[in-house]
């Protein structure tokens, strides 16, 4: 048995050209496109590639999308000052700060940028409003990551209702607001974390589980049950030889990558789960592209949603 690949590479391609004509019509009505506001503090090399394709997404679907970059010796206080600027522009529909901030900035710094966020331009889902309107299942706008989830879940056809999902992880970011989603489609949820006891036994119940956690190859076969769908968050570096080894056997075209490259990217889930499981995301290509995509999606509703309610 090999586990069925859930393409989220070719679904985030669809929603991408479902968006454009969405897009067009907007302008067509309002006179503008949507717009995207996103900040970029400092030099961190990863960060310079998600914005470089989440400006690329957003631009190639017909909207608009302001990229300001601010050195690493940028304060809270500038980065604070420009979020607020982007707040009452009314040309701007949401506001995107990339994550991580500088850590000279403070332990707490990215809470104080998503607290300042607009509700109505929270295009990332991560503020409290967002997450309370959330948990009443009265959502708003959605944190990307599990959004894109439910969508490539809904899409590929894999039953929600009824289930038993089983999300590894409890960030504010990924594993909270992938439950709570999960739960308003009548799954049954548990959730687990570095404290769970016996974590194996746990996610071998589930007919869904997702990993998110960031641990290269933390769910190993003995996590799933025999035709589960598994769902990969996890996107980690990997550049020490002895880990990549771990991972696949002997003369895999990974480790050919990994010989050239001197690094490549994993999930959380151990390769050898493609053995049992019924569905899997690979990584790259599965959830990574889906995150962007919904992120435009969240773009398009903020925008509709302030014509709608003009915000003062």
């Amino acid at each position: 048995m090999s586990a069925r690949t859930l393409d989220g590479q070719a679904l985030a391609a669809r929603i991408q050209q479902e968006l454009i004509p969405q897009v067009e019509a907007f302008k067509h009505t309002h006179g503008r496109p949507p717009a995207l506001g996103i900040l970029l503090v400092g030099d961190d090399p990863a960060s310079d590639v998600y914005v470089r394709n989440k400006v690329r997404s957003g631009r190639e679907a017909g909207m608009r999308v302001d990229m300001l970059r601010m050195p690493a010796t940028a304060t809270l206080r500038d980065t604070l000052t420009a979020v607020e600027a982007w707040n009452v522009d009314d040309a701007i529909d949401g506001i995107l700060v990339q994550s991580p901030l500088p850590a000279a900035m403070g332990h707490d710094a990215e809470q104080q940028v998503i607290d300042t966020i607009a509700p109505a331009k929270d295009v990332d889902g991560f503020g409290a409003f967002s997450v309370g309107m959330l948990v009443q299942n009265r959502p708003t706008l959605v944190a990307c990551t599990p959004s894109g989830v439910i969508e490539l879940l809904d899409r590929e056809g894999i039953p929600i209702a009824g289930q038993h999902a089983v999300v590894i992880g409890r960030s504010d970011i990924v594993g909270k607001p992938m439950a709570i989603l999960l739960l308003h489609r009548d799954a049954t949820v548990t959730i687990c974390h570095s404290r769970t006891r016996n974590l194996a036994e746990e996610a071998r119940r589930a007919d869904i589980v997702v990993a998110a956690v960031g641990r290269p190859g933390l769910v190993r076969r003995d996590f799933v049950k025999p035709g589960a769908t598994v769902i990969d968050v996890g996107i980690n570096r990997v550049d020490d030889p002895d880990l990549a080894a771990s991972l696949f056997p002997a003369g895999h075209p990974r480790l050919e990558t990994f010989r050239k490259k001197g690094a490549f990217l994993v999930g959380d889930v151990h390769p050898e789960v493609e053995a049992v499981a019924g569905a899997l995301t690979p990584v790259p290509g599965g959830v990574g592209p889906l995150t962007i995509a919904m992120l435009m999606k969240n773009t398009l509703k903020a925008a509709q949603s302030r014509v709608a309610v003009p915000v003062g």
